[in-house]
C-alpha cells in the first residue's frame, strides 16, 4: 500500500468525496460570481411575453399557413416523445448551467435576443398554426397525460422558425465553446428535441430546419470569433458537471409531473 493510501485511510478519508466537494465549491463560487446586467439582457427579457401578444392581438383576421411535407404527413403523433419534447426548456438553458465568463456570456445574450426577434418578423409575416390532431389524444399513459398537458398550456402558433429548436441549438453551440464534449451531446439533445418536435405535433418539419439555421447564423454572428482558450481550464473542466446539473433538474421536473399524473391532475 502506497504511503498516500496509508495516509487516507488512517485519517477516513474518500478521495472521491474530497473531488466532490471540491468541484461543488468550484461550481458555487461560479455561480456566487457578479454579472453585470447588460441592456440586452433587459430586452431579451422584455420581449419574451410578445410570444404570447404576437397571436392573440396582431394576428387576429390573419391567414394561416400549414407549411406540411409529405415528411410531416407521414409521421405519425408518438406521445413517448413528449418526454423529450418537455426537456427543450432545460437543453435550451444549458448556457445558464455551463457559461460564466463575462465577454461569452454577453455575446450568448445577444444572439438569443437575435434569434428572438428574428423569429417575431417571421411570426408576423407569415403566420403559422401547428400540426396537432384534431381531436383528443387517447390514453392513460404517463406520456399521453403529458402530451395532453403540453397542448393545454403551449399555443399551436408561432411554427416558422421554430424558436424551440433554434434555443437549443444556439445553447448547444454556446456551450461547445466551453467545452467541446458538452457541446457535442447538448447537439445531440438539440436534435432529439427537434425530432420530438414532429412526433408531438408541435412544429412542421421546415419548422425545425429554420430553426436550427437561425441558431448557426447566430453563432456566427456573435459566437464564432470567441477563442475557447479565453475559457479557464479549471471552467472547462467543470462544464460537464455544471450540464449534468440541468440535466439532474429535468430529473426533478419529471417527479415532480409524474407525482402529479398519479394524483389526477390536468394540467
Amino acid at each position: 500500500m502506497s504511503k498516500n493510501s496509508l495516509e487516507r485511510s488512517a485519517n477516513n478519508q474518500d478521495p472521491s468525496a474530497d473531488a466532490f466537494n471540491v468541484g461543488f465549491r468550484s461550481a458555487a463560487r461560479l455561480f456566487a460570481r457578479e454579472q453585470p446586467v447588460t441592456i440586452s439582457m433587459v430586452a431579451l427579457g422584455l420581449i419574451i411575453p410578445l410570444y404570447l401578444f404576437i397571436p392573440r392581438e396582431l394576428l387576429k383576421g390573419r391567414t394561416f399557413y400549414m407549411p406540411a411535407t409529405w415528411l410531416d404527413h407521414a409521421l405519425p403523433v408518438a406521445p413517448a416523445w413528449s418526454l423529450v419534447y418537455l426537456s427543450l426548456f432545460l437543453a435550451a438553458l444549458l448556457p445558464v448551467f455551463v457559461v460564466h465568463q463575462q465577454e461569452l456570456l454577453r455575446r450568448t445574450v445577444n444572439a438569443f435576443l437575435a434569434i428572438w426577434l428574428v423569429a417575431y418578423v417571421f411570426f408576423v409575416a407569415y403566420p403559422t398554426v401547428g400540426p396537432r390532431p384534431s381531436g383528443v389524444v387517447i390514453g392513460d399513459e404517463f406520456s399521453v397525460w403529458l402530451l395532453r398537458s403540453i397542448y393545454s398550456s403551449d399555443f399551436r402558433y408561432n411554427c416558422f422558425p421554430s424558436l424551440h429548436v433554434a434555443q437549443c441549438f444556439l445553447a448547444a453551440l454556446v456551450c461547445a465553446r466551453v467545452h467541446r464534449g458538452v457541446g457535442a451531446v447538448a447537439g445531440l439533445w438539440a436534435a432529439l428535441v427537434g425530432i420530438s418536435t414532429l412526433y408531438t405535433k408541435q412544429h412542421y418539419v421546415l419548422d425545425v430546419i429554420s430553426g436550427a439555421l437561425l441558431a448557426y447564423v447566430a453563432y456566427r454572428v456573435f459566437l464564432r470569433g470567441y477563442p475557447r482558450e479565453a475559457t479557464p481550464e479549471f471552467e472547462r473542466r467543470l462544464a460537464p458537471r455544471l450540464a449534468l446539473g440541468a440535466i439532474g433538474t429535468y430529473g426533478l421536473m419529471v417527479a415532480i409531473m409524474w407525482i402529479a399524473y398519479l394524483n389526477g391532475v390536468e394540467i
